[in-house]
């Protein structure tokens, strides 16, 4: 899968862009703040549904606008396909494929898949929980529409619990529904528990080898994931903790609360592990996201790189640029200085300045 065009109308600083993409390497570059990012946002938004840097839509239109437009042009195989996506500050996003309208965004997922690589990426494994979880979670819902149906739900019977637990305050009598929030918590959530166990296990098939290749063969890496309860005890678990769900008005157990350890040699890295390690796990993490879905899909995703060579050291740096292969890969930086007089082929270059894109020839 590769994206031939993307057109963006009031998105973000950018009042009308039409930006073209090679199959292969494309090169966005310029100062810091004229909308290199903005760039790369749109065509994971237009992929997965979402920001990667968690903004809702009314964020991401045109300061002084109501609605924006993201246009992506996209072929897969000789065959050609278009995703036009409206943005409206005051309702849902509207998605047509090929001119047909969808009717729920989730149904986009899948279609383009798309691998986001940015210098934060390199501070997953020492953050907390939630980024990895975030990290998990975006790379199965574009594999998975099983998985983002489950955790959809679970992500709602989750809120709906915890205003249940809000309102018991006012009305106690409500407290006999709570078994059914139970039920509906544990049917959903132990979907996500098994589903997120099985790719755990897929990639640590995966990473194996990248981490052994990174660390010159000095380090063996393994993902253990952490799950908050098992399957069989979550229901147990609920109503256990009812009283303490109460008093502090949220759910306490769940796959919610999830974390995954990063350990090698028996240590757990997260805690333990030096930068230069944490590092080159998150580095490891993030080229096996590349090959888990190449493996699933039997396609290529398409890999953003977010100013993030300058993050990393030569080595790190001609490692990933060594595994992008026949990926098509768009990357900003902030100069070409980097690339210049090197073995890296620019297909396509691209100069960004207070929200204008010049061609620019390599």
């Amino acid at each position: 899968m590769i994206i031939k065009k993307i057109e963006l109308t009031d998105y973000r600083n950018y009042e009308a862009l039409e930006l073209d993409f090679d199959k292969g390497t494309n090169i966005l570059f310029g100062d810091n703040a004229q909308g290199k990012t903005n760039i790369l946002e749109a065509i994971y938004v237009a992929a997965t549904t979402k920001s990667h840097r968690g903004s809702k839509d009314s964020e991401i239109i045109r300061f002084g606008c109501n609605e924006a437009h993201i246009r992506t042009y996209l072929e897969k195989g000789g065959v050609s396909s278009k995703v036009d996506m409206h943005l409206r500050s005051s309702k849902s996003k509207g998605i047509a494929i090929d001119g047909n309208k969808i009717k729920k965004a989730t149904d986009l997922m899948g279609l383009c898949n798309v691998v986001f690589f940015s210098p934060e990426d390199l501070n997953i494994i020492k953050n907390g929980p939630s980024y990895r979880r975030k990290f998990i979670d975006m790379e199965l819902c574009q594999l998975d529409n099983f998985y983002l149906y489950n955790l959809n739900n679970y992500n709602k019977i989750v809120n709906q619990r915890n205003q249940l637990l809000k309102d018991l305050y006012f009305n106690p009598q409500l407290r006999d529904t709570l078994p059914i929030w139970d039920d509906q918590l544990v049917s959903y959530g132990s979907k996500v528990i098994e589903r997120r166990r099985q790719f755990v296990a897929q990639l640590n098939d995966i990473i194996y080898e990248i981490h052994s290749k990174l660390s010159g063969g000095t380090e063996e890496i393994k993902i253990i994931y952490e799950p908050d309860t098992d399957e069989e005890s979550f229901a147990e678990k609920l109503k256990a903790n009812h009283e303490r769900d109460i008093k502090t008005k949220v759910t306490s157990v769940g796959p919610h609360r999830d974390d995954f350890s990063f350990e090698t040699g028996n240590i757990d890295i997260r805690k333990f592990g030096s930068q230069g390690q944490q590092r080159t796990a998150a580095l490891s993490l993030k080229l096996s996201e590349i090959e888990i879905v190449k493996n699933i899909t039997k396609d290529t995703p398409i890999l953003l790189l977010d100013d993030v060579l300058s993050e990393l050291d030569s080595k790190r740096q001609n490692y990933l640029l060594d595994s992008i292969g026949d990926i098509q890969t768009i990357i900003t930086c902030t100069g070409l200085e980097e690339f210049v007089n090197d073995r890296f082929t620019l297909n396509r270059v691209y100069e960004v300045n207070g929200g204008i894109v010049t061609p620019k020839s390599n």
